[in-house]
């Protein structure tokens, strides 16, 4: 049954005001901190029925900074596709910061890899895509070659623009 707009608007109000701790448990199944948080992380992402699906469950604690501070302000003057590869490419950019600074040399692989993992969830979410009826091992293969086929492009058109 088709929800209506406002319980649309009531449950991504409840989203929004929940805790990190709330948030965690809504992902994982289990408490912050559990020694289950991983095995339930990987489990649940990679047996996950879609790309979007995949990222609700993937690193949970750093989604919800994403979701908090980049895409809900983001979503508010852009267009929510636009939003959300921005919130990927705001990702990548955070992980390329960090990796610069250990490496003490700039790098650049995460910010448009992240765009690729960005347009792939608009993408499937735009083709309704839903493979909750195949195997968890199926499942997991299709999104493992989603992130590597994007690392691939992404390593590609390095090599390509002669990008370091």
């Amino acid at each position: 049954m088709e929800e209506s707009q406002k319980e649309i608007s009531t449950r991504k109000q409840q989203l929004k005001n929940l805790t990190l701790a709330q948030y965690v448990y809504r992902r994982n199944g289990v408490p912050l901190g559990s020694s289950n948080s991983l095995h339930n992380m990987l489990h649940r992402s990679l047996g996950a029925s879609s790309f979007a699906r995949f990222w609700q469950y993937w690193n949970p604690i750093f989604g919800y900074g994403l979701g908090k501070y980049v895409y809900s302000p983001l979503q508010r003057v852009l267009p929510r596709t636009v939003a959300l590869i921005m919130t990927f490419v705001a990702s990548g950019g955070i992980h390329d910061l960090v990796t610069s600074a250990v490496r003490g040399s700039v790098a650049f692989l995460f910010t448009p890899w992240f765009f690729l993992l960005g347009v792939g969830v608009v993408l499937g979410r735009g083709a309704r895509m839903d493979l909750s009826s195949r195997s968890w091992l199926v499942r997991a293969g299709i999104n493992l070659t989603y992130i590597i086929v994007c690392l691939a492009l992404t390593l590609i058109a390095r090599r390509v623009f002669n990008i370091p």
